[in-house]
């Protein structure tokens, strides 16, 4: 459990860099700029912390997907990015994939299974 708390972190923190990265305006604004390096610099300390516990194929999807999707969500809250069919039907995608890796069953090491 501790894992998915450190991956839920390691999330919002990447979130939050990718919002700093746009605020940044080409990293001509200082403000977001270190913003930026400080959120993605945490999240990558976090996401090392959940790969403890989380197998690292597992935890870089969750990481990646559902980071995607939420900014995704702020682009289109914050900036009036537009939504189409195609966009909602991309972050249905990605979700489901997140949680299709989150069902499939565990597999033995082949190496050891073979022995």
């Amino acid at each position: 459990m501790k894992g998915y708390m450190h991956l839920i972190i390691a999330i919002i923190l990447e979130v939050f860099g990718t919002t700093m990265m746009k605020l940044s305006n080409g990293f001509s604004n200082l403000l977001p700029t270190i913003s930026f390096i400080i959120g993605f610099g945490f999240a990558f300390y976090f996401l090392s912390l959940s790969l403890k516990t989380i197998s690292l194929s597992l935890a870089y999807a969750i990481w990646s997907g559902v980071g995607t999707a939420l900014t995704a969500l702020i682009g289109i809250v914050l900036w009036e990015e537009p939504f189409s069919y195609l966009t909602g039907l991309g972050l249905v995608a990605i979700i489901g994939g997140v949680i299709l890796l989150n069902i499939a069953p565990k597999q033995e090491n082949v190496s050891q299974s073979a022995s």
